[in-house]
């Protein structure tokens, strides 16, 4: 397994509870007092991290109006990438005071760049750590540069071959990269639970030994519940203050108490998931002298047969284990044997354990 590493302090690994990123995403509406607030509403909900994106609309795609540069289906369909980009971006001159405020407040505040000026932004402002969204998993002259940061690199998988996310990685990695983590995700807006494939994760944590998480678009927390119990170490949600508020991402976003929730439900899978175990737990020990156990059930004298009769397999767990039970059958009382006696090794003739 993968080693364990910190993202401004905080572990995340398998041996720590998950760590949970809220995801504000283009849900700010454009109010930067919305994109503080939102940042207030992870903290109190309980999240380890408020992840923004880091782009402008002229640094992300052109301003044309192309098919191509349409929208076709799905929840943007009819939408110029420009305008849903001019729409949905955080701007920079807005980064330096959620950095701030978020620092403040004491919750983590990181970004996905998505070109070489956003690294830079970033760097500047001291980002803990640097986010590969979906898209640009193929970029990977930008894999490198967050990887050249020495930062932890979060790579998000969307839409992704085995091979590109294997591809990123080895870029990672060669770019001096030691702390990485890799999203299973599925780029579906909001995605159907039937095409979660959260089989990927312990999977991609075999092939890539790198720390893998989910970074889910579902309507509810279930899936990502269910990730954790499958090995998960980070769960990454988009967030909003209220979806009745509309915002570029609100349809498939959590409110605040959806969030607390998720931090909750998310800690108990934790807790739940455990290690292999093959032995009574503390739980259980009380209950371990509830167990089947051979009893004389009638008197028996001493030389007397044991029988079926007076021999049974019955409740509590104080005498020999109900295996033995052929074996002393037919052989004879040591001794006086009277009924409710647990049945031991020495009160019958010629057996041994």
């Amino acid at each position: 397994m993968a080693k364990d590493f910190k993202i401004d302090g905080r572990p995340v690994g398998p041996e720590h509870p998950p760590y949970v990123v809220a995801e504000m995403s283009g849900n700010h509406n454009g109010e930067i007092g919305r994109a503080l607030a939102l940042i207030d509403a992870a903290k109190e909900a309980g999240a380890d991290a408020v992840k923004i994106q880091t782009y402008r609309a002229d640094t992300i795609t052109i301003d044309h109006d192309g098919p191509e540069f349409m929208i076709h289906s799905g929840l943007w369909a009819g939408r110029r990438l420009f305008e849903l980009y001019e729409e949905a971006h955080t701007p920079w001159e807005w980064h330096a005071e959620l950095f701030q405020h978020a620092r403040k407040i004491g919750i983590t505040l990181f970004s996905a760049p998505f070109d070489p000026t956003a690294v830079e932004l970033l760097q500047s402002l001291g980002c803990p750590a640097f986010k590969i969204a979906s898209p640009e998993i193929v970029d990977l002259d930008l894999v490198e540069r967050c990887a050249r940061t020495g930062k932890p690199l979060i790579i998000s998988t969307g839409m992704a071959s085995l091979e590109e996310i294997e591809d990123a990685v080895a870029t990672a990695r060669g770019a001096g990269a030691k702390d990485i983590l890799v999203l299973h995700c599925i780029s579906g807006y909001p995605t159907p639970v039937d095409q979660a494939n959260l089989a990927t994760i312990p999977d991609l944590a075999s092939r890539l030994d790198v720390a893998i998480g989910l970074s889910d678009h579902t309507m509810d927390t279930v899936v990502a519940e269910a990730a954790v119990a499958m090995g998960a170490v980070l769960v990454e949600k988009h967030f909003t203050l209220r979806r009745a508020d509309g915002g570029v991402d609100s349809a498939f976003s959590l409110e605040p108490e959806d969030l607390a929730t998720l931090v909750r439900n998310l800690r108990t899978a934790f807790d739940a998931r455990g290690k292999p175990n093959y032995r009574p737990t503390d739980a259980e020990k009380e209950m371990l002298s509830m167990r089947r156990s051979l009893y004389v059930v009638a008197d028996i004298a001493a030389g007397e047969a044991l029988t079926e009769a007076n021999i049974r397999s019955i409740r509590p767990a104080n005498g020999l284990p109900p295996k033995y039970l052929r074996q002393v059958i037919g052989k004879t009382a040591t001794r006086q044997l009277k009924r409710g006696e647990p049945l031991a090794a020495d009160m019958v003739s010629g057996f041994a354990t």
